[in-house]
């Protein structure tokens, strides 16, 4: 029998996963499929295909099922125990592409076990019926209840609760302006319905006997043995020294507000309720999507825990007058079901079909397109920056007469089609008047080129003086300037790196220089100086032309 059960689960899981990678997404629908469009809409339909009315009519879409499961747990006056299961069945349908109705079922149960003792349990009508306790008003002991001596309890309850309501839910981010669809819808809403629950408490074991040495004990060793509330839970759940501890049978109805509200047979209790959801649902395939989702609910009761009495320091029991509420936290699957339907609209973008219209028009009806020329030169009017061009000139791209040498006279007209810059202004018919050739005559000729063949000088240690040789080549690269009166030259030196090096460079060349200024009559302008490290030879000083 199991291995059939293995088998089944196993088909189920296998045809998902093939549903999943084998459906292909679709971003939207093609607006002139008639096949999903409803007969009531097809007028509506017929004149957006005449042109006559702007909008398609909305196609029909799928119903979504689902189902999920997930932690249940109630906020009321007794601490939760976490987790606890709940599973919840749903159908839901899109009435336009953001809102959608969706009717859910819920099944869920809750735990609570407190671990502070309570000392004022008199009006708690399911322990005063176990457990002795005192009655207190503004501080003072009125009645004792007959029963079993307590001094305190430990709240505890197990919950069975069951919902049914009708929620609309608003999808949040599926009108995209820049994206043509998501994988992944994000959605909230809110819900009124119908809540049944039933309440127990663990008040006695099954032997008839109750918690009074448990909790005697716990309570008298609070500060050395359960310095937490993790301790004490522990404590309650597993027994202590030679006492049991609680059995978890949740045998004893809980308090119960009686006729002042109604009840479904003679344990569950019927409540409004009112539902607030957030969740985000993860497409598969056109047809599965996996959503994450919260659900709280609050109901119109203060008993879903056991609970509504609260201690005053006074001693006495007041209302706490705070309605209980239970959360939701669950995983779902969902099926989109229907044939000739587009999937859910919540899935859809409504923006689909107009930017593809405006991207590529398939629907839109426009004008025939007029090109005026009225000049006729091949420009059409719209572009033409000389709209009245004179018959058989040719023009540019931009309509105007073209006037290739730039003097002014279109080329339909221009009698000499390309007249020199220096021949302008022209006349009327584009001529231009070119200077007299006498202007061009007795012209210079270039200057011939400079010599370059001047002598290189060579010293000796680290002297600076000119010697003899040195004076005379001195005389001979002083003919060569002032034959060439627009010729300068350049002295150059290599000195090594060491500042004595180039200080003796700096005196050889100052030294040439000044030879050439004053003995032979060279302007000093004409010369420039350069020590160079690491260029030549450091005895040698060259001349060059400049």
């Amino acid at each position: 029998m199991s291995s059939k059960k293995y088998n089944l689960l196993l088909a189920v899981l296998l045809l998902l996963v093939g549903e999943a990678f084998a459906q292909k997404s679709t971003s939207g629908y093609d607006v002139y499929d008639s096949t999903v469009i409803t007969r009531k809409r097809q007028p509506q339909q017929n004149e957006f295909w005449n042109n006559t009315y702007n909008f398609p009519a909305k196609p029909r879409n799928m119903w979504e099922v689902g189902i999920s499961g997930g932690a249940f747990s109630i906020s009321g006056d007794v601490p939760a125990v976490i987790p606890t299961f709940g599973f919840a069945a749903h159908v839901r349908k899109a009435f336009g592409y953001v809102f959608s109705l969706r009717l859910q079922y819920l099944n869920g149960t809750a735990k609570g076990l407190s671990w502070n003792p309570s000392y004022n349990f008199a009006r708690n009508t399911a322990l005063n019926q176990q457990y002795s306790a005192p009655y207190m008003v503004n501080g003072n002991l009125t009645t004792t209840i007959p029963g079993q001596s307590s001094e305190a309890v430990f709240y505890n309850y197990k919950n069975k609760t069951q919902d049914l309501s009708l929620q609309g839910i608003f999808s949040l981010n599926n009108v995209r302006f820049h994206k043509n669809k998501s994988s992944f819808v994000v959605y909230a809403g809110a819900g009124i319905g119908a809540t049944a629950y039933e309440t127990r408490i663990d008040a006695r074991r099954d032997d008839g006997s109750d918690y009074s040495a448990l909790y005697a004990n716990i309570i008298a060793n609070n500060e050395q043995k359960y310095s937490n509330r993790k301790d004490i839970r522990k404590a309650l759940k597993d027994g202590v020294t030679g006492i049991s501890g609680l059995d978890g049978n949740y045998e004893t109805d809980a308090e119960n507000a009686g006729e002042r509200r109604p009840k479904l047979g003679d344990k569950q209790t019927l409540r409004f309720s009112t539902s607030v959801i957030a969740g985000i649902a993860f497409k598969l395939s056109r047809r599965i999507n996996i959503a994450l989702e919260n659900r709280h609910t609050f109901v119109a009761d203060d008993l879903l825990d056991g609970q509504q009495w609260q201690e005053q320091p006074t001693g006495d029991p007041v209302l706490t007058g705070n309605w209980d509420s239970y959360n939701y936290l669950s995983l779902g699957l969902n099926f989109n079901l229907g044939s000739k339907s587009v999937e859910p609209l919540w899935w859809l973008n409504p923006l689909d079909y107009a930017y593809g219209e405006l991207n590529n028009p398939r629907h839109t009806k426009f004008p025939k397109p007029v090109f005026d020329d009225a000049d006729g030169d091949g420009v059409i009017d719209q572009l033409d920056r000389e709209p009245n061009t004179p018959a058989g000139c040719p023009v540019d791209t931009h309509g105007v007469t073209k006037d290739t040498d730039g003097d002014g006279v279109p080329d339909c007209k221009d009698k000499q089609l390309i007249t020199p810059t220096e021949c302008q202004p022209v006349d009327p018919d584009g001529v231009g008047k070119c200077p007299e050739p006498e202007c061009c005559k007795n012209i210079a000729p270039p200057a011939p080129p400079c010599p370059t063949d001047y002598p290189s000088l060579t010293f000796k240690g680290s002297g600076a003086a000119l010697t003899t040789d040195i004076k005379s080549m001195l005389s001979s690269v002083a003919a060569k300037l002032k034959a060439n009166p627009t010729c300068n030259i350049n002295i150059n030196g290599y000195p090594e790196a060491s500042k004595a090096a180039q200080a003796v460079c700096q005196k050889r060349i100052d030294a040439i220089k000044m030879y050439l200024v004053e003995t032979e009559g060279i302007s000093a302008d004409r010369i420039s100086t350069n020590c160079e490290v690491g260029g030549g030879d450091k005895n040698t000083i060259d001349i060059k032309s400049n």
